[in-house]
């Protein structure tokens, strides 16, 4: 009866981890989607290569040196090694945690769409798989999280805490991109002098499914984050679903009922409540993801307008911004004085927030600015004015359109 009891459990566990899994793999169709409605037409099918590229090498980098590195658990073992492992929950738990470590280079992408080379981008979210993220990863959950964490508890009061990745995974990979962003300077005839002249995106409805795509799953990038059925939460779940509507109704005032801004709102807000989902009260989470999103709007129009940087789909301040604010906020708002459950300190949070954002910032200067050096990450001007889809792939997103 005990073996069949703790069978149960584990299979339990398994399936649960899995089907997490799935609904954040499913979100990088999101992330395309996204794209794909954001940049012109002649850029749509490499968007879509783009993404299906980056995860694919991600899975195989991940598997043999990113997952080793951050957890110390390899899988150079026989099959039925493999399975003795608690019906190979080890695996799914690689198969779940690999999708966080995909999301780097997908959003990365959107930040630099429509005029960086193919290859030099792949290797780039190789490299950041392969090292840059495991070596964080590891530092905050990983194999070397005890010492680092007993760090955070003594010097601050509490263990920096992200529940979900609004650090890890966002912040990370919104500040890994701003260099590349700057390295790859902005699309021809973004900018003329110190004048703005917006490119219009191509498609809407595709941009909306790509949020809708993204919301549905980041459930599983949330509650399942748990990573077994006995730690799963409910307030998770609806912490998760009032910070995204909370990001929508901030973004429809604030964007003036622009569909990027409401559609982007929805995901500043799932962005803004990865980090304190397990600890802030539903009303907080709603004026965390609020609040995130007007970090994002307000945020988008300063970089793009102020600062001239073309950032596509405003990666750095959607996931670089938002995504810090969202470690800092799990310190305010995660305060039994504004109902949440404790155990956080604002300093600490504040300390892990920046330490990712100077890691990422430096490793992103130093990967995109060694390629930039020695292969080049910007598409020739001809190649550009074509269009990334038949530069790169030598067909449109339309092709009945060319048939003559």
């Amino acid at each position: 009866m005990d073996s069949a009891v703790t069978s149960l459990i584990h299979g339990g566990d398994v399936l649960f981890l899995m089907l997490g899994a799935v609904m954040v793999f499913a979100m990088h169709a999101g992330f395309a989607f996204l794209e794909v409605g954001t940049v012109r037409r002649k850029s749509q099918v490499n968007a879509f290569v783009k993404i299906l590229t980056d995860w694919s090498v991600s899975t195989l980098i991940y598997f043999i040196i990113g997952y080793p590195l951050a957890y110390g658990i390899h899988f150079f073992h026989p099959a039925t090694a493999l399975l003795a492992d608690n019906q190979g929950y080890e695996l799914v738990r690689f198969f779940f945690l690999l999708c966080f470590a995909a999301c780097i280079p997908a959003i990365i992408s959107g930040g630099i769409a429509e005029r960086a080379r193919f290859w030099p981008q792949v290797a780039a979210g190789a490299i950041f798989v392969a090292f840059v993220y495991p070596v964080f990863e590891s530092l905050i959950w990983g194999q070397h999280s005890e010492g680092v964490q007993s760090f955070f508890e003594h010097t601050f009061g509490a263990p920096f805490h992200d529940f979900a990745g609004s650090v890890v995974v966002h912040s990370m990979g919104g500040w890994l991109a701003l260099p590349a962003v700057l390295f790859l300077g902005a699309r021809k005839g973004r900018f003329v002098g110190r004048r703005s002249q917006p490119i219009p995106i191509s498609n809407i409805p595709f941009l909306a499914l790509g949020s809708w795509i993204l919301a549905v799953g980041w459930f599983g990038f949330n509650v399942m984050s748990a990573q077994s059925l006995s730690g799963i939460s409910g307030l998770v779940a609806v912490n998760s679903l009032l910070a995204m509507v909370g990001g929508v109704l901030f973004a429809l005032v604030a964007g003036r009922n622009d569909p990027g801004f409401v559609h982007n709102g929805a995901l500043a807000g799932l962005i803004a409540i990865c980090a304190g989902s397990d600890i802030v009260h539903p009303l907080a989470a709603f004026l965390m993801g609020g609040l995130g999103a007007l970090i994002f709007v307000y945020g988008f129009q300063w970089e793009q307008e102020k600062l001239q940087i073309d950032d596509v789909l405003g990666v750095w301040p959607l996931h670089g911004i938002v995504g810090t604010w969202g470690g800092i906020a799990a310190g305010i708002f995660g305060q039994p004085l504004f109902g949440g459950m404790g155990g956080v300190s604002f300093t600490a949070q504040l300390a892990g927030s920046a330490f990712a954002v100077v890691w990422a910032l430096v490793m992103g200067a130093v990967i995109y600015g060694g390629i930039a050096k020695v292969f080049g990450i910007r598409l020739d001007e001809e190649a550009e004015f074509r269009g990334a889809d038949l530069a790169i792939h030598q067909i449109g997103a339309y092709p009945e359109e060319n048939v003559r």
